[in-house]
């Protein structure tokens, strides 16, 4: 389920399956002027009920910790097995809604309700539906539109095609924009990958890629190494072993006597393996190599284990915060001046590249990158300028950013920090300054 949070205009819903299919829709109203929450909660509970929902999204725009709040109070009263919610990103959500791509998707959708399907994609599988926004719509980086946007383009799909053709893609829930990356298939192809799956329903191997319409021998060929599908009829369809190479993959799981399951994912025994053995007219060593390596970390994935944020109860608005508070936030942006975190507050807090680490830190992305779960202490806060400055640094930091020049890497005496930097210039000042500097 995935909730795009409003206050007038009402929550936008939507339910997708497991391959990101669009079930139902729904808008409930449950902030002012309507105020309808009982209704909202019986609606929600209802589409959780009805499509067995596991998992709920919601977006971190305006009404995002209400939303929250309502969802946490419908599943507390809720039977049985309950969802579990959490917080997503909505950024570049409403670009995708109005954009060509989501009126060839969704053609008699509402825009508005686009971004909700947007939302639980993101949840499901990020890169498959963060593909379909250009990158300056997603908001990371510094500097990002006075780069050439053509350069930039470029550079951006040479990166996903990386990782796309590296890490593989799960056949079940890529949307065609992401298929469309993987080697061998083009945009027409994906498009009726996608179309055959929400006809027919998930593939359960690789073959059943040939009934595809237009994708022939050829393309099936090319592109079935870099395909995947997790818990399929054939245990190899979830590695990157491609079907021409099972029956060698099959002779060295036939070598260690074991069942297939359960020799995927045992370094020792394959290790132990003499891979020449294997070696035949169609497949030489660094192939056989390559299948025993797979065998060992079956459709390895270098994404780190799924963690999300979690918002202390009761701060909801920037005017809760208090300078001391220890709280645990998503880092949103990395600029070269320092991070920007999500709090939970509707305003992201600025941990400035000298708050970052107990040690000297040149650039920021050697301590955080986008989407980390950190821990961050609030040192100041602007209610009417709207500026949060926090800190990561266990001592509780807090002092203005270290003069630029001399010995670096020696450690600054505290009483030099703050009479280099004007006792008025404040964090934000500071980190104003440091990043003129650079520029």
């Amino acid at each position: 389920m995935g909730l795009d949070p409003g206050i007038r205009t009402g929550v936008k819903v939507a339910i997708v399956d497991g391959t990101g299919k669009l079930l139902e829709t729904s808008t409930v109203y449950p902030f002012p002027p309507k105020n309808d929450l009982r209704g909202t909660q019986a609606e929600l509970a209802s589409l959780i009920r009805k499509h067995n929902v596991e998992l709920i999204a919601i977006g971190n725009g305006t009404g995002s910790r209400e939303t929250e709040k309502l969802v946490a109070d419908m599943l507390a009263a809720l039977p049985g097995n309950k969802p579990t919610k959490v917080i997503v990103s909505e950024a570049g959500a409403s670009v995708y809604s109005a954009s060509e791509t989501a009126a060839l998707e969704f053609p008699k959708l509402d825009v508005s309700l686009r971004g909700a399907v947007s939302i639980a994609r993101r949840l499901q599988d990020p890169l498959a539906e963060l593909v379909k926004i250009e990158p300056k719509s997603i908001g990371v980086g510094q500097y990002q539109h006075d780069v050439d946007q053509t350069k930039l383009s470029r550079s951006l799909d040479a990166v996903v095609e990386d990782a796309v053709n590296a890490v593989g893609v799960d056949l079940n829930t890529a949307s065609a924009p992401l298929l469309s990356r993987v080697s061998g298939l083009s945009k027409s192809i994906a498009e009726q990958i996608v179309l055959h799956r929400d006809q027919n329903g998930p593939f359960a191997s690789r073959r059943e890629l040939l009934k595809v319409a237009r994708l022939g021998n050829r393309t099936f060929e090319q592109a079935a190494g870099f395909l995947r599908i997790p818990d399929g009829k054939e245990p190899l369809d979830a590695s990157s072993v491609h079907p021409e190479a099972y029956g060698v993959a099959k002779k060295i799981v036939a070598a260690c006597g074991r069942d297939l399951r359960a020799l995927m994912g045992d370094s020792a025994v394959l290790k132990a393996l003499d891979p020449r053995k294997f070696i035949d007219e169609t497949f030489g060593l660094p192939t056989v190599k390559d299948i025993i390596a797979e065998l060992e970390k079956p459709g390895r994935d270098p994404r780190p284990s799924f963690k999300t944020a979690t918002f202390a109860d009761g701060i909801d608005e920037i005017s809760d915060l208090k300078p001391g508070m220890l709280l645990e936030g998503t880092v949103t942006n990395v600029a070269a001046f320092g991070a920007f975190v999500d709090i939970g507050v509707h305003q992201d807090g600025l941990v400035h590249v000298s708050q970052l680490a107990d040690r000297f830190i040149k650039d920021p992305h050697e301590v955080v990158k986008a989407g980390d779960v950190v821990k961050v202490r609030v040192v100041e806060v602007d209610v009417k300028r709207k500026r949060i400055a926090l800190t990561m640094r266990k001592d509780g930091g807090g002092d203005a950013p270290p003069p630029r020049g001399g010995d670096r890497g020696k450690p600054v005496n505290p009483k030099l920090m703050k009479t280099d930097t004007k006792p008025s210039q404040g964090a934000f000042g500071a980190a104003l300054a440091e990043a003129m500097k650079r520029r």
